[in-house]
């Protein structure tokens, strides 16, 4: 149950992925690589997501680690990034709209969830977004 509970906190990137399975084999912790724009802006975000993790039961340096990396404006950076955590072999990525496109091209294998995009679907990150609700103004997050 908490591997589903992980993989839907992370976008259910993939249905498929067997993140535990992974773990025990190679005896590492399962990784999640997450990069931003910089930490200042993103300091509460990740505080906010480290702490769901935590209630969820997914503890930082014992049962997940997290790979915190920051662009800092730069585009050199960001591919950087992705060639650093594609050769950590990270198990999921986690991103800004600005930056998918670079970790496209660096993995196929590992899912990328972004967390922040102006247009996903106008800049062609996604095909369609699931449904009107995440469209209207009345939607609610919980």
């Amino acid at each position: 149950m908490k591997r589903r509970e992980f993989v839907t906190l992370v976008g259910g990137a993939a249905v498929a992925w067997p993140i535990a399975v992974r773990a025990q084999q190679s005896g590492k912790l399962p990784t999640i690589g997450v990069l931003g724009p910089d930490a200042p802006s993103w300091g509460p975000w990740t505080a906010a997501f480290a702490k769901r993790l935590n209630e969820l039961g997914w503890i930082e340096g014992r049962t997940v680690a997290i790979e915190y990396r920051w662009s800092e404006g730069r585009a050199a950076r960001v591919a950087e990034v992705a060639v650093e955590f594609v050769r950590q072999k990270v198990d999921v990525i986690v991103t800004y709209g600005g930056a998918v496109a670079v970790f496209k091209q660096a993995t196929r294998d590992i899912p990328i969830v972004f967390a922040i995009a102006v247009d996903p679907v106008g800049i062609g990150l996604v095909d369609s977004l699931p449904g009107r609700a995440a469209m209207s103004p009345d939607y609610r997050f919980k």
